[in-house]
């Protein structure tokens, strides 16, 4: 399991931005946030709607796409 279940991807939610599934929070702002060292702890304490495993699968899709496209807005 890669965590991509839980990543969405609809162009109706955030500009078709990949999302953690059921929220509006966009995986790159969960991987912005970690990359200026912030815990995961207070990642899940400042958006009470992720669960660990929404992180890791930000974590994977990052790991996996990493030249997918921007964009355009």
């Amino acid at each position: 399991m890669n965590g991509f279940e839980r990543v969405s991807i609809d162009p109706k939610i955030m500009r078709g931005r990949p999302c953690i599934k059921g929220t509006r929070i966009p995986v790159s702002t969960i991987l912005g946030i970690l990359s200026k060292g912030y815990s995961r702890e207070k990642l899940l304490t400042s958006y009470p709607e992720l669960q660990p495993e929404d992180i890791d699968a930000a974590l994977g899709w990052d790991e996996h796409l990493p030249l997918a496209a921007p964009v355009v807005e």
